[in-house]
């Protein structure tokens, strides 16, 4: 892997733990010659775990819209910052440069970018891992949601295993390196199409 795209809030959120594993992150992805893909952003732990990964010498591409960019929270230090009209194409340009997606905590912007990815895996447009970073348990009471609408018959549990969990960052890129998609799953590649 390349690149890891990771998810994240653009506050810093209530705990200083959520600070703590940016940071963390970001060295651990430059520790495995890993590049990152991000929104953009030089606030929150966006900007903390582009910091990060720039402090320890790695590449930082961010991908943020226009309108965000207009509002001067662009970050001017990464290695390439790519300004796209819309969300949409913030998202698309996002998943083509990343082999794999990590979400930090964060708020609804996260998760419905998390969701999507995630969706994108269990359709089969793409085979690389997702993953969520259960800094300080902020996300259990979700992964008791998944749980539940498993048992619900909502989601099966082939596709629940494929969104890799840790609560060290290390962890999860070991997860996501050893990632195998869910059986009888089939990738749509550009090929295929």
């Amino acid at each position: 892997m390349k690149r890891i795209c990771v998810y994240c809030g653009s506050s810093y959120g209530k705990l200083p733990a959520y600070t703590e594993a940016a940071k963390a992150l970001g060295k651990v992805l430059t520790d495995h010659g890993m590049g990152l893909v991000y929104g953009g952003a030089s606030v929150g732990i966006m900007g903390v775990v582009a910091d990060a990964v720039l402090e320890n010498g790695g590449e930082v591409v961010g991908v943020i819209p226009q309108a965000i960019a207009d509002k001067e929270i662009a970050h001017t230090g990464l290695t390439a910052l790519k300004v796209v009209p819309n969300m949409h194409e913030r998202k698309a340009m996002m998943a083509e440069y990343s082999d794999g997606f990590i979400a930090l905590p964060g708020g609804l912007g996260t998760m419905e970018e998390l969701f999507e990815v995630w969706t994108w895996a269990q359709l089969g447009f793409h085979n690389k891992p997702c993953g969520l970073l259960n800094v300080a348990g902020y996300y259990d009471h979700l992964n008791a949601f998944i749980s539940h609408a498993v048992d619900q018959e909502y989601v099966k549990a082939a596709h629940q295993e494929t969104l890799l969990v840790s609560t060290e960052p290390n962890d999860l890129i070991e997860q996501m390196a050893n990632y195998k998609p869910a059986p009888g799953s089939k990738w749509i590649g550009r090929d295929d199409l």
